[in-house]
């Protein structure tokens, strides 16, 4: 599937990040002025490609259905072992399945929401050679969310976090968030509502990715000039580096970090 090979993702963790656009064309354009990214044919059709960092295959982009009226984002795609279990299960914890699962290329995939509202994807079968905090892949996916144990705990039972099954994601509690891990590495965290803390409305839940980038001052000032909008950039959570929020054109949201 590319030029890493096709892989087997970790059971529940994120397997791949992609952005649905109304224009695939436009959505080229502006990602490959701001991140610099190149762009190739995807396994999944016209409508799909990938995109590539220094060789590495980095994100997906996708060209909406004009059937489909649904808002430009970035999704996060976690691995699962079957979509229908998975479905199932996010059904009968009161979230929504709202496409799929769907024979799409080489496996399945649906995109569902959680009880708060959040969207995400899951995907079943094998993956391009990529993983969270590696390479030129997102530097991390983060939930921001009302309250993180509930959300954790729900994402746990659908995807087996923390289930003690060799191959699976683990869950820690640090510094006020819920940290994911693959086995080697942070692969998500899950900020909002301290231990004590009643949920914030205030919240709009969501999966966000963080790209890495080596000029942030310059990402941001391109992204501008490339029609995007920008938040002024702040220092990152540990302090160690900076980040900033931009949206694209059509809307998609994502964070770029100093790397």
């Amino acid at each position: 599937m590319s030029a890493h090979g096709p892989a087997t993702p970790v059971r529940g963790a994120p397997c791949w990040v992609s952005l649905m656009a109304r224009d695939l064309e436009a959505a080229q354009e502006f990602y490959s002025a701001v991140l610099g990214w190149r762009f190739r044919p995807a396994s999944l059709g016209e409508e799909f490609s990938v995109a590539m960092a220094d060789g590495e295959p980095v994100a997906g982009i996708g060209a909406l259905a004009r059937n489909y009226q649904v808002a430009v984002a970035w999704t996060s795609y976690f691995a699962v072992a079957n979509a229908d279990d998975t479905a199932d299960r996010i059904r009968e914890r009161g979230a929504t399945v709202a496409v799929g699962p769907i024979k799409l290329g080489p496996g399945r995939a649906a995109l569902a929401a959680d009880p708060d509202g959040a969207t995400f994807g899951f995907w079943e079968g094998q993956t391009l050679a990529w993983s969270v905090g590696q390479g030129n892949a997102p530097a991390c996916l983060e939930l921001r969310t009302r309250d993180a144990f509930a959300a954790a705990i729900f994402y746990a039972e659908v995807f087996g976090w923390a289930s003690g099954e060799p191959g699976g994601c683990d869950v820690t509690y640090e510094h006020d968030q819920v940290i994911v891990r693959d086995g080697t590495h942070t692969v998500a965290t899950l900020r909002g509502g301290g231990v004590e803390d009643a949920p914030d409305p205030r919240v709009r839940p969501r999966w966000h990715v963080h790209f890495p980038v080596q000029d942030i001052e310059k990402v941001t000032a391109t992204a501008v000039a490339a029609g995007g909008t920008v938040t002024p950039v702040t220092p990152t959570a540990d302090g160690e580096g900076s980040q900033a929020v931009i949206r694209d054109p059509d809307g998609g949201l994502f964070t770029v970090v100093s790397a």
